[in-house]
């Protein structure tokens, strides 16, 4: 039995014990959950609306939320305790377990080890990581050219200069924003490129399949027996994102000259500016699917490929990143213009595009790869699909931890049945072919 088999086998048996068990409390403490979900209701709405507001309407707001959780809490805890306890461990052990079984190995073409690769990195990224794991030290062992980024040094032309000096692989040792600036050259001559997570977060190393706590290992992408893969690139305004773009309400907090020193306060205070009854609102123009024309209420997210969102299991991370299309979400309350004039649309809505603009009578605040920007309009988005060639370490699975996952409740657990029952196959993720980055064939399960 292989592992996936096995996880795959106990996050069935949790998972249905676990959503047995909340039904049987659901049962029998009825209707008191009903009233704590109401309660709930309530907290939020009172939450939103101070949210919204300043001065005694925002004290008033958060004291209606915080007695609206208060009550809930109450009609929750009873003397099934230990059993509520025990439903949310068990289904945190499911999700756990389909997280292994839904992990795959992306099978990739092999590669021969470039003759002059060079290493970048920011020695006080992620707190120091590359300081303190010997990073330079490591990439001289492995014959490749490591070159520090000192303060004020400018990236792109350190990166340039390699390039000219006869580099042919170029890695970055940073966090998101630097990837970009290394993918970008490196898309632009056509050589191989590697993502050291170096960062706070990597994720695009994530989505990318290294393995984050492997970081000195990552640097054998540029080494005999790493294999090469071709992923997608996004583009704003002629600038590179190997991520994201988030415009709207964060987008405008991380403008603020406090924000570093008190983010949440920052947050808080931006809001009823922004969003409130008196605030300026944001001004954001878009086109929809639908084509019709709209405004954001909130947020909106335009990302490199499409996040897997609202999920329990692989939430926030990107599935692909070689389908050639943006991902769009835009949270808020956005209005659309149709036959019947403005009609209220949902919230939250989720879509992929090729190209995507945003309209403003202003610079648009931007938040690009974590980067905080103002950018003049109009913004203009498009894939750059297949732009660049990405070399994988030999021991890191080169996949999104979300590449097999299926889109909705019923094919997961559908796909785990499979899993259980020795078809692991059926649900490994598709990879790009050698010869077409754009086709798709079978990849390898991991055992």
């Amino acid at each position: 039995m292989s592992r996936r088999q096995a996880a795959a086998i106990g996050a069935l048996l949790l998972c249905t014990a676990g959503l047995a068990l909340a039904l049987s409390i659901a049962v029998a403490e009825f209707p008191r959950r009903l009233v704590a979900l109401a309660c709930v209701a309530v907290a939020s709405a009172g939450t939103w609306y101070g949210l919204l507001h300043l001065g005694p309407v925002r004290v008033l707001g958060f004291a209606v939320g915080a007695a609206g959780v208060a009550s809930a809490l109450l009609l929750i805890v009873s003397d099934r305790a230990v059993e509520e306890v025990a439903v949310v461990v068990l289904l945190a052990a499911g999700c756990a377990c389909s997280r292994v079984a839904f992990a795959v190995r992306r099978s990739l073409p092999v590669r021969p080890a470039p003759q002059r690769p060079v290493l970048f990195f920011n020695p006080k990224s992620g707190g120091g990581k590359a300081e303190r794991l010997g990073l330079a030290d490591a990439a001289r062992e492995r014959g490749i050219e490591p070159v520090e980024l000192t303060p004020g040094a400018d990236l792109e032309q350190l990166v340039r200069d390699a390039v000219a000096d006869g580099a042919d692989a170029l890695a970055m040792a940073g966090g998101d924003g630097s990837q970009a600036v290394v993918a970008a050259v490196a898309a632009e001559h056509d050589l191989p490129y590697a993502c050291v997570p170096a960062g706070t977060r990597n994720h695009f190393a994530l989505d990318l399949g290294v393995d984050r706590d492997d970081v000195v290992g990552a640097l054998d992408a540029l080494l005999d027996g790493a294999g090469e893969r071709r992923v997608d690139l996004g583009e704003v305004n002629d600038r590179v994102f190997v991520n994201n773009v988030s415009l709207g309400l964060y987008a405008e907090a991380v403008q603020r000259s406090g924000y570093r020193d008190a983010k949440l306060r920052t947050l808080l205070a931006t809001v009823p500016e922004v969003l409130g009854p008196d605030g300026d609102g944001l001004d954001l123009r878009w086109r929809g699917p639908d084509g019709h024309h709209h405004r954001s209420g909130a947020a909106v997210l335009v990302s490199n490929n499409r996040y897997r969102l609202g999920r329990a299991v692989g939430s926030g991370t990107r599935p692909h990143i070689d389908d050639g299309l943006l991902g769009v979400t835009v949270v808020g309350a956005p209005v659309g213009r149709g036959l019947r004039g403005r009609l209220p649309q949902r919230p939250w809505r989720e879509w992929t595009t090729p190209t995507f603009d945003v309209d403003a009578d202003h610079p648009i605040a931007a938040g690009v790869d974590g980067e905080a920007l103002r950018i003049e309009p109009p913004l203009r988005f498009r894939i750059r699909p297949a732009a660049l060639r990405v070399r994988i370490a030999p021991q890191h699975r080169g996949a999104s931890p979300s590449a097999a996952l299926p889109d909705r409740i019923g094919g997961t657990f559908a796909a785990l049945v499979r899993i259980a029952a020795g078809r692991e196959d059926l649900v490994s993720p598709p990879r790009s072919s050698d010869g077409d980055p754009r086709s798709r064939a079978q990849g390898a399960p991991e055992t």
